[in-house]
């Protein structure tokens, strides 16, 4: 449809700016609490916009919070910048070709996540000041979104405090709200200590923490059959113990992500792995100590928020994709399989359409699919702020999250043309918000009613500090 409202306007008016940081971001790939760069760069294009920066936001180095207008309700828009090891990759080619360098790749898409919701910021900034209306706009860059949680400890720390309204995305194959379904987690290390001795002259003698962690493996496999169904626990060895094998391993460490459908189920869960651990440690006489790395807690929806973004996506219509660009997606295509495909149709409740390569459509409000569920420190936002989140179409149908297809993706235009589309999408819901107090009122009280029986319990307790060292010790 024709752009005729003035927010949209206001998004183009700048978009070239952000699809420009966007691929500057997407040049420079850090890994978890490592985004130097990245924040960098976000931090000068709030300064030029004319924001007030709070650089470390909640004592986090990476963090970066900019705020504009005065008075009246407090809107965020989130924005994230990290990237993810091995997915190195040669922008716009459609075989894996990685580049040179430590292998770090926006494999997830966060350099136009953050682009995207700056750019949202950015505009609805310029509103309120055209408009001479009250209320303020926030852009919160948000560092390690994967597995590092940042902002479950910027929400511990009351970072959102006297937030009225969260709004975010993220990329996606189709445009959509976001559905309100993800696993609450939490990563914590397990380290075991034994006794070194040789393994052939004296075994007796040793204690083996690495057969500790073998064993607490089997134990946490075992379990699996007695879970709920929807809990997911993954593992990855931090320490195997060395690499001469006549040597009994005196030491072991063991990285557990434990994931379930909510906080009530996580906590019993990790209750249940450390009880395995124990038992581990006591089998083979070695110790054993947990830490908490991370955390998240699960989505919370807002059935007024999720409304107001879908009434804006409805007035703005699919992303406007030409032939070219869906030519393009089809090069994609061609690198996966028939299943890759169809699981992105199924996903988001549709029927599967070959030859179909980009989003051509709005994905209705309610409709329903086959979900695959992972995890988002987005979480912990909506437990205390109303929260919504877009599902912005920027790739090719049936590319899977985290692989060298989406990475290869990020600078195309096609990616542009639909962080651009979502940017709009996110302004128009601000905006709404900013026009009608009765939408913050009713978006409030459904997130008081979802949290009447169980109030927020942070996953991370105040002793657990941002795991600034993950990336480097990864």
């Amino acid at each position: 449809m024709q752009n005729t409202e003035e927010i949209w306007r206001l998004v183009d008016a700048k978009k070239s700016d952000f699809e420009a940081l966007s691929d500057r971001v997407w040049h420079m790939p850090e890994l978890a609490y490592t985004e130097t760069r990245s924040c960098v760069e976000h931090t000068a294009a709030l300064r030029e916009q004319g924001f007030r920066v709070t650089e470390r936001v909640a004592d986090i180095p990476t963090a970066v919070m900019g705020e504009a207008g005065e008075g009246g309700p407090v809107i965020a828009i989130l924005g994230e910048y990290d990237a993810l090891p091995g997915l190195s990759q040669e922008a716009g080619v459609a075989e894996q070709r990685p580049l040179p360098g430590p292998g770090f790749g926006h494999g997830c898409g966060h350099n136009l996540l953050g682009s995207a919701a700056l750019l949202a910021a950015t505009a609805v900034k310029d509103w309120l000041a055209a408009n001479k209306l009250p209320g303020r706009v926030r852009y919160y860059g948000c560092p390690a979104e994967e597995g590092g949680a940042a902002k479950g400890f910027m929400v511990r720390d009351g970072a959102f405090r006297d937030v009225d309204i969260a709004i975010s995305w993220h990329p996606a194959a189709f445009a959509a709200v976001q559905e309100a379904l993800s696993l609450a987690n939490t990563r914590i290390d397990f380290s075991f200590a034994g006794r070194a001795s040789h393994a052939a002259a004296a075994p007796h003698l040793g204690r083996s923490a690495l057969d500790a962690v073998e064993l607490m493996n089997v134990g946490v496999n075992y379990m699996r059959e007695h879970m709920p169904s929807d809990a997911r626990i993954h593992y990855a060895y931090l320490d195997a113990g060395g690499v001469a094998p006549n040597v009994v391993q005196p030491t072991a460490k063991v990285r557990y992500l434990i994931r379930a459908r909510d906080l009530i189920e996580l906590r019993a869960l990790i209750g249940r792995v450390k009880k395995i651990a124990e038992g581990a440690a006591l089998m083979t006489e070695t110790k054993v100590e947990s830490k908490v790395v991370s955390g998240v807690s699960n989505l919370l929806g807002n059935r007024p928020m999720e409304q107001a973004m879908q009434a804006n996506l409805d007035r703005l219509g699919p992303p406007p994709f030409d032939d070219a660009d869906r030519a393009k997606a089809a090069e994609f295509q061609a690198t996966l399989s028939d299943e890759d495909i169809a699981a992105a149709w199924r996903k988001m409740g549709l029927a599967v359409r070959k030859g179909v390569s980009l989003c051509d459509v709005v994905v209705p409000l309610d409709l329903k699919g086959a979900p695959m569920v992972g995890s988002t420190d987005v979480g912990d936002v909506s437990w205390v702020v109303p929260t919504v989140q877009a599902r912005g179409a920027t790739y090719a149908i049936g590319t899977p999250g985290h692989s060298w297809q989406l990475t290869a993706q990020g600078m195309l235009p096609a990616a542009h043309k639909g962080m651009v589309h979502v940017a709009k999408v996110m302004a128009g819901t601000a905006v709404d918000c900013l026009r009608d107090p009765a939408l913050v009122a009713a978006a409030k009280a459904d997130l008081a009613a979802r949290t009447a029986d169980s109030p927020y319990e942070p996953v991370l307790s105040p002793d657990v500090q941002p795991p600034f060292g993950m990336s480097t010790a990864a």
